[in-house]
């Protein structure tokens, strides 16, 4: 069973009636899409954008509003694009949507073309690049009319508008529950037990350098254990047999033990891994087969913005407005398998009974990752690959 791309993964969006561009990636990736490839390499057209008819706002003047997005914006025919269909047809711009590669690759052509974008709305910087995407004013601040349905929590990092929360989740280490059952141990419940002798050589990770949940895991750990001592918990997770890959999908699908059948029963994942398994598995079942590990999770705040110099600005607010809507948001969690932004959208009920949103998740300041995140990758990657 093959779940879908989490977060920030393969290329998934588009729809009948939106025009769906690819565009080739000119300037290198800050950061990989979570399977490693190199994708926004190429440039591709499919589809057209596509009038609609039978509602009153349809028949005014033509308007459209580009969307820029990430490679795991679903691709077509989901439901998640029938929403942006129905924004359409209830207001007669069309949405043409342009894939920009992974988030790094996204935010440095944005950055490269602030004041005059490529697009209308950006969708997907989260609070790893957000500090990057502000400092560079790639931004025209906007609030949301949605905004009072947005937690304070999610707000925090742009209480001005500077941009708008759209959606959330947590990387975590996930466990194998069978596993852990057939060999009569405990799974581990903090960082400090990873490094346990119990849990020799169970658990892998991803590159930091290579991989979103890669680098949000980097991150807890040094918010756990401070900038002066994750090197030393890395060293020991290093001599207690941590596995290093480059991508989610190599760790999730090859080596850990319940989907890729490898020697792995921890593998750093997502807290909506677990209602993943529960809705792809293939034969049905009404349990999960893996857990999370609460108290090792990162939190991820994904964005949208206004882009400055936008031709149609008066379209980009429209359309960020409709996606906090709770029309667009309650299609997220089964469609990106991330948390709606907006506290009044209904979670699917196996979000409900498997997902886990810690109660302290990690974090870090936006500022200080944008600091630091080179430095810390640079000496993650001396330590542990050398």
């Amino acid at each position: 069973m093959n779940l879908p791309c989490q977060m920030n993964g393969e290329r998934p969006v588009g729809r009948v009636a939106i025009g769906l561009f690819c565009v080739a990636a000119m300037f290198g990736a800050a950061c990989s899409s979570d399977d490693g490839s190199d994708q926004g390499e190429e440039s591709v057209a499919v589809g057209a954008p596509v009038v609609p008819t039978g509602t009153e706002a349809a028949e005014g003047p033509n308007r459209s509003v580009t969307l820029v997005t990430y490679d795991s914006f679903p691709d077509s025919d989901t439901s998640l694009n029938d929403a942006l269909v129905e924004f359409t047809q209830t207001t007669g711009i069309d949405v043409n949507l342009l894939i920009a590669g992974d988030t790094g690759t996204m935010l440095a052509k944005a950055s490269l073309t602030a004041g005059n974008p490529e697009g209308d709305v950006l969708w997907g910087v989260d609070n790893t690049f957000l500090s990057r995407a502000l400092d560079e004013d790639v931004f025209d601040s906007y609030v949301t009319t949605g905004i009072e349905s947005i937690p304070e929590e999610l707000k925090a990092l742009v209480p001005n508008g500077e941009a708008t929360p759209v959606d959330y989740g947590d990387v975590c280490v996930n466990y194998d529950i069978a596993w852990f059952a057939d060999n009569d141990l405990d799974p581990p419940s903090s960082l400090d037990d990873l490094i346990d002798p119990r849990y020799r050589d169970l658990l892998v990770v991803q590159n930091p350098a290579t991989s979103s949940p890669g680098l949000a895991f980097l991150l807890a750990t040094v918010d756990e254990f401070g900038s002066d001592g994750w090197q030393d918990y890395w060293s020991a997770l290093k001599d207690n047999g941590v596995e290093i890959v480059e991508s989610w999908t190599q760790a999730y699908y090859e080596q850990f033990s319940w989907a890729g059948g490898g020697s792995a029963p921890l593998v750093v994942s997502y807290g909506s891994s677990p209602p993943a398994e529960v809705i792809f598995a293939d034969p049905p079942r009404d349990d999960s087969p893996t857990g999370v590990i609460e108290s090792t999770c990162f939190r991820q705040i994904e964005f949208a913005g206004v882009l400055r110099g936008t031709e149609a600005p008066s379209e980009a607010r429209e359309l960020i407005d409709f996606l906090v809507s709770d029309r667009f948001q309650s299609e997220l969690a089964l469609n990106l398998f991330v948390y709606p932004a907006n506290s009044s959208t209904a979670l699917p009920q196996e979000f409900i009974d498997f997902a886990v949103v810690p109660e302290s998740p990690h974090t870090i300041a936006a500022a200080e990752i944008e600091s630091n995140r080179s430095n810390w990758i640079d000496e993650w990657t001396e330590l542990m690959i050398g």
